[in-house]
């Protein structure tokens, strides 16, 4: 026995099996409309966190640099 998780569309919420042919969407309309978000901007992925704490502790003692 194997426990299967139900997915839903990114889109429209509707659930969405894993052996659909247009996966993870649950239609050809919900993943044209994803599409068209990542070529409109509404979609980012955001760069890398930077660690500021070393920036911050250079700052703080700017003549350690001798």
């Amino acid at each position: 026995m194997s426990k299967r998780t139900k997915l839903g569309c990114p889109i429209c919420k509707k659930p969405v099996a894993s052996t659909d042919p247009d996966f993870p969407f649950c239609s050809e309309r919900c993943r044209t409309i994803d599409l068209g978000k990542w070529a409109s901007g509404q979609y980012v992925i955001s760069s890398p966190v930077k660690d500021t704490s070393d920036d911050f502790e250079q700052d703080a003692n700017p003549g350690d640099d001798d």
